[in-house]
């Protein structure tokens, strides 16, 4: 099983990146993805998620509206647009896969870092 982040990086206050999460070694339409971000000195926040199949999407208040996730069930691909960031986006972020039948099997990749400048 893989989860493989990428698209971190460094950008200015009101920019954009875009993160994706590349799996294999699982039948990724099983499972519901997430997001996750974590600041330094702070505990793990869940950012968005998507479910599967129904693909029904939620957000944590502090970035409704900037952030948008979507899958791809053939490409085996979720990913994590984000814009308008602010310095508070600065964080490790990690992919999460969860089984939508066994909810005690999940899975996460290793992060990526984002850094956003004032």
């Amino acid at each position: 099983v893989q989860l493989v982040e990428s698209g971190g990086g460094l950008v200015e206050s009101g920019g954009s990146l875009r993160l994706t999460c590349t799996v294999s070694g699982f039948t990724f339409s099983r499972y519901h993805m997430s997001w996750y971000r974590q600041a330094p000195g702070k505990e793990r926040e869940l950012v968005a998620a998507i479910s599967s199949p129904s693909g029904s999407t939620n957000y944590a208040d502090s970035v409704k509206g900037r952030f948008t996730i979507s899958r791809d069930n053939a490409k085996n691909t979720v990913t994590l647009q984000m814009n308008s960031l602010e310095p508070e986006d600065t964080a490790v972020y990690y992919c999460n896969a969860r089984d939508r039948i066994l909810s005690h099997v999940d899975y996460w990749g290793q992060g990526t870092q984002v850094t956003v400048s004032s």
